[in-house]
């Protein structure tokens, strides 16, 4: 009875060449996709999270993400026992394949730890996202806030992990991934007088959630006397908003290129809609359920509408996308859950601090 030969692959992540050690990795991602297990190569392949050459690193962390809970076992023993080089990808890759509850209370209470140390030099900075919603609400109460929307559990995070969670939720995840892009929200501190809660759930014109969203807008504005939400998509993907005074919606409006965007609408025009339309040479107010059959000067104000949240939230709270280290604050970021990530839970991922 002869030997099994070694599997050329995984003898070839232990080349001295780097590119063949990476051309290796690339082959047993394929293998794996293609239904032929990778897990034998798994020892090697967790040796390589300690690559020199940070490509070959970084491939091999992803095929074993891609193994999934088949690889978690190794993965917790090297952040248990070492080795210590291995660590720091280890725990990337478990946040990566399952998120919190494949940490040990000690990784968790590290991370925490980190987040600490981290908030003493943290600054202001934009929000950042492809698709940005958010409420503003005047004041600094965050604990009334996250009260009156339904927010529970916040935990203290950096602008910088904030904005990696709110940028990563917006953009989405497969049909198949566990919990829910709606189910976090970013709340920050006082900024320049304001308090914003940031994330997919707090779209002003969304199908589902709208109408509840107003009646919470109603109620902040109610308690706190200003309360505004907004859409703004970065690549010229339209713009919402929707303002409430002293417990009354005094406008809300969409401009996204969707069908019912005129249903949307509650209001007079504000002040910053009217001077942007006589900018243009058209008429206030307009008819704004008529969205058939446009002539080219209410075709052009589909366009310019299509980018009018940041200036309608600079002029009557903050522009997210402006906030600095300029920026007085008071207070400290947070992450909370929604009615909805209590319920289905949030995406794993991992993210930076």
């Amino acid at each position: 009875m002869t030997d099994t030969p070694p599997d050329p692959c995984t003898a070839a992540l232990s080349h001295p060449d780097p590119m063949v050690r990476e051309q290796a990795v690339r082959a047993l991602r394929s293998r794996d996709a293609a239904g032929t297990d990778a897990l034998p190569a798994l020892p090697a392949l967790l040796a390589l999270f300690g690559d020199p050459e940070g490509r070959v690193a970084c491939q091999a962390r992803i095929v074993v993400e891609e193994l999934g809970a088949r690889a978690v076992p190794a993965l917790q023993r090297i952040r248990r026992s070492g080795p210590g080089l291995l660590r720091s990808a280890a725990l990337t890759a478990l946040a990566e394949i399952g998120g919190e509850p494949l940490l040990s209370a000690r990784d968790t209470a590290a991370v925490e730890r980190l987040v600490r140390i981290k908030l003493t030099a943290d600054r202001p900075q934009p929000l950042n996202a492809c698709w940005l919603y958010w409420i503003a609400v005047a004041g600094g109460d965050q604990p009334g806030i996250m009260r009156i929307l339904g927010l529970t559990e916040p935990r203290p995070v950096t602008f910088e992990l904030g904005n990696a969670i709110l940028d990563a939720d917006v953009h989405g995840f497969g049909d198949d991934e566990p919990g829910s892009p709606l189910g976090r929200v970013f709340v920050t501190p006082e900024l320049d007088g304001w308090t914003l809660v940031a994330g997919a759930w707090c779209d002003p014109c969304d199908a589902e959630r709208g109408e509840e969203l107003r009646e919470q807008c109603i109620e902040l504005s109610a308690r706190y006397g200003r309360a505004q939400a907004y859409y703004f998509g970065a690549q010229n993907d339209g713009s919402a908003w929707l303002v409430a005074e002293n417990g009354t919606v005094v406008r809300r409006y969409q401009e996204a290129g969707e069908p019912d965007d005129g249903l949307w609408t509650l209001g007079e025009p504000l002040e910053y809609e009217r001077a942007r339309r006589a900018g243009l040479g058209l008429p206030v107010p307009w008819d704004d359920t008529v969205r058939e059959d446009l002539d080219a000067a209410e075709d052009e104000w589909r366009w310019e509408a299509f980018d009018l949240a940041r200036g309608i939230a600079a002029t009557l709270s903050i522009d997210p996308l402006a906030i600095g280290p300029h920026t007085a604050v008071r207070g400290t970021p947070m992450i909370a859950l929604t009615p909805v990530g209590v319920a289905e839970g949030v995406p794993r991922g991992a993210y930076a601090i």
